[in-house]
């Protein structure tokens, strides 16, 4: 399976009060009450649903759509759900300042692109504006953004669908 290595979408800025946000935990992503749920194209519609002023973005947001979040995006427990309702919604890309080690992982696994942001000015861009994005270079179409490349591993999973694909 050939992916496409260049990704270009609107951005969803996760921010309160004009700052990215910081600490979003997978309770926040995909609350513990809708742990029964097994459908992963049921998912999406309950992502962000617990994070203070976001409860409508599984509404608003499109197939395509980039997330841009704060540090420690995906802290907390090992829910792959929190990964799982992102994909349901046919979100492209996360990137964060930084990772939760378990939702990094989970999320390579499943072939959603993360990406470290290494710089970005947040003043310059707008709410659903559109960015591109190469995975492989880390290169964007913004002088405001840069973000680190894929890893060859992450490219490698990311190219064959999931690590499972990986594995064949």
């Amino acid at each position: 399976m050939q992916k496409n290595m260049k990704l270009n979408g609107k951005i969803w800025l996760i921010t309160n009060n004009n700052n990215l946000i910081n600490d979003i935990d997978t309770d926040m992503i995909f609350h513990n009450r809708y742990l029964a749920i097994t459908d992963i194209n049921q998912m999406g519609q309950y992502a962000f649903d617990n994070l203070n002023g976001w409860k409508d973005f599984a509404k608003e947001s499109e197939k395509g759509d980039i997330i841009i979040a704060g540090k420690n995006f995906g802290s907390g427990s090992s829910r792959q759900q929190a990964v799982d309702c992102f994909i349901s919604l046919g979100i492209q890309a996360i990137l964060a300042e930084s990772f939760g080690a378990i939702y990094k992982r989970n999320a390579i696994n499943s072939g959603l692109p993360i990406l470290q942001i290494k710089k970005i000015n947040l003043q310059k861009f707008n709410q659903r504006e559109k960015i591109v994005i190469n995975l492989v270079d880390g290169s964007t179409n913004s002088e405001y953004l840069e973000i680190e490349p894929f890893s060859k591993v992450q490219l490698d999973i990311y190219q064959s669908g999931n690590l499972f694909s990986y594995g064949k």
